[in-house]
């Protein structure tokens, strides 16, 4: 039986009226030795639950597999949120949009052109069926018919947005139910009659998503739902960032009025988010309304705990809020962590990208270029490679463009670079005699998460032609960054660098402490300190920084590696200690 039911007008947790007053906190954008700290900040906001997604895409990366570990390991998530005395609120999906690749819908499942995602589609529904065979026996401890701290599950999310099958949000609902979740169901849709009449299911609980003008959402949603609870499942407090755009922000005071209009109204209220956390490795999504936009490495979305668990403008102003409406713990609010000092990096070590890859046998042969996804590559980016039978000046034709971002290179020499954001499909470029080298080397910058476009393919996407003359015969490699200790580093004196590179560097620290890497006069590329990826940097911005877990790093000697695509105006870099997220939205 479930613990938390409705009333005619709220929740009742065990009988007893309840007010859900709750902030997200994704478990897979933090570092696992930070949960409990965040966690800890949470209650003492005057938090009673978190809610967390879960990324199907990373819990299954192949089909028949269940990671539970490291970033992942739910369940000690969930236990170290019930000994900080929270609820918790589950959203499995299977869909999760989070800004996350490819809304958190798995690569070897978004690949298949027949699947239809998000409907009735049997090859759908069954793929998701399997997964909650091996996810939910191991979670099923943690729901509170059981004894944990899982209150309520959500049923898909945002469906309303997206279609209006409702046989299929059914299907959703009965895979839960009949694998053992008893505790209360319910939808999220954005706040008006359209989305939350085609995302709504009968019988489940109907919540919305805002940011604003809270008494016209909330009358919305009792137009859509005559009784029961009024819950604002993301209460929308900042927003998300993409490269080349602004570091969005929102006033601390605009904030907390609209979360005081909420709680003045009687209704519960999730805060999205409460922390964002960090896009780390390839895990970032992307946008694409008009064009391709992909979301930078940090989720600090102007929360009321940045990116690095410190207390924010709006942490102070929420708890005074909540302190209105409910109880708040007398501990003090805590203080902003210990920061590394200063501390700069030389890089002195290199491995030029494109000769190392050329040395890693067996390449994958194709007649025609192939996707990433026929190629098995989930993430990360891969390298293209063919002779040119022509020579002279020409048009470069990427038939159907690219997926999302090529370097081209003619015998090493970089040319040119292609980008889906821009629509590019060709390239002038010199060919200096017969049987020359074309390599180009794709990068996947992230999977749309929201929209149609879930699932559009990366790598070359279409035949390559020179001259209007087709070119095959392509040698197709992986870039492998798996194990960093394999790239055949070599010192290196040179102040410069105009070619893709692998660069290291190491650094010494005293006492582990949060700290934010710095990269002046680097362009592109990714980051790792000690095997941890960080995540992509780039000059473009707006992000200037890549955050650094205090817990990545160790006393002694560090190791920070570099994979720059483009080139360096020097071999350093800077472990600092204030973020910078980039220019703000006016």
């Amino acid at each position: 039986m479930s613990a938390l039911t409705t009333s005619s007008d709220g929740f009742l947790l065990h009988g007893e009226p309840f007010r859900i007053i709750s902030g997200a906190l994704h478990y897979f954008r933090v570092h696992p030795d930070q949960w409990s700290d965040r966690l800890r900040k949470a209650r003492l906001m005057g938090l009673n639950a978190v809610e967390t997604y879960l990324p199907w895409n990373l819990h299954e990366p192949e089909p028949g597999t269940l990671v539970l570990d490291g970033l992942l390991d739910l369940p000690r998530f969930l236990r170290l949120a019930q000994a900080e005395g929270l609820h918790v609120l589950l959203r499995p999906g299977p869909y999760i949009c989070a800004e996350w690749d490819d809304g958190g819908l798995p690569a070897w499942l978004v690949s298949d052109p027949d699947i239809r995602l998000r409907t009735s589609d049997p090859r759908f529904t069954d793929a998701f069926d399997r997964y909650l065979d091996q996810l939910l026996p191991p979670l099923s401890p943690y729901l509170a018919a059981n004894g944990g701290p899982v209150i309520a599950v959500q049923v898909e999310n945002e469906y309303g947005a997206y279609g209006d099958d409702t046989a299929y949000l059914k299907h959703v609902e009965q895979a839960l139910r009949s694998r053992g979740v008893d505790e209360l169901l319910f939808t999220c849709d954005q706040a008006n009659a359209k989305h939350l009449a085609a995302g709504g299911l009968p019988g489940t609980l109907s919540t919305g998503t805002f940011g604003g003008r809270i008494d016209e959402h909330l009358a919305a949603l009792r137009a859509h739902q005559s009784e029961g609870p009024l819950m604002c499942a993301e209460f929308w407090i900042g927003w998300f960032d993409h490269w080349g755009g602004p570091h969005h922000v929102r006033p601390a005071e605009q904030a907390a009025a609209d979360l005081d209009r909420l709680l003045s109204a009687g209704a519960s209220v999730n805060i999205y988010m409460f922390h964002g956390g960090t896009n780390f490795g390839f895990t970032n999504g992307a946008n694409h309304h008009h064009t391709y936009a992909p979301t930078v490495t940090s989720y600090d979305y102007d929360a009321p705990l940045t990116e690095s668990g410190d207390p924010g403008p709006k942490y102070h102003a929420f708890r005074e809020v909540i302190a209105r409406h409910a109880p708040v713990p007398a501990e003090p609010a805590p203080a902003p962590s210990r920061k590394l000092p200063p501390t700069e990096v030389r890089l002195e070590r290199r491995a030029a990208l494109l000769p190392y890859l050329r040395t890693l046998e067996p390449a994958v042969r194709t007649q025609d270029p192939v996707t990433m996804a026929e190629l098995g590559v989930h993430g990360g980016h891969v390298l293209y490679r063919t002779s040119v039978p022509a020579s002279g000046d020409g048009l470069l034709r990427f038939a159907g463009g690219v997926g999302d971002r090529a370097q081209v290179f003619v015998d090493g020499a970089p040319v040119g670079v292609l980008e889906r954001e821009r629509h590019d499909e060709t390239l002038p470029v010199r060919v200096p005699e017969p049987g020359a080298v074309i390599e180009v080397l794709v990068e996947n910058q992230g999977g749309v998460n929201y929209g149609p476009r879930i699932g559009a393919s990366k790598g070359l996407l279409g035949p390559v032609s020179f001259q209007g003359v087709a070119l095959h015969g392509w040698e197709c490699r992986p870039v492998p960054t798996g194990d960093l200790g394999a790239v055949p580093f070599t010192a290196s004196d040179a102040a410069t660098d105009s070619v893709p590179a692998f660069h290291q560097g190491t650094f010494e620290v005293e006492s582990p402490a949060d700290t934010f890497l710095a990269l002046p006069g680097w362009t592109k590329g990714h980051a790792w300190i000690n095997g941890f990826h960080l995540g992509r940097y780039w000059n473009r911005g707006p992000q200037g920084t890549l955050y650094v877990p205090g817990p990545v790093l160790r006393p002694g000697t560090n190791e920070l590696v570099l994979l720059e695509l483009h080139a360096t105006t020097g071999t350093r870099a800077r472990l600092t200690d204030t973020p910078d997220l980039g220019p703000e939205n006016s």
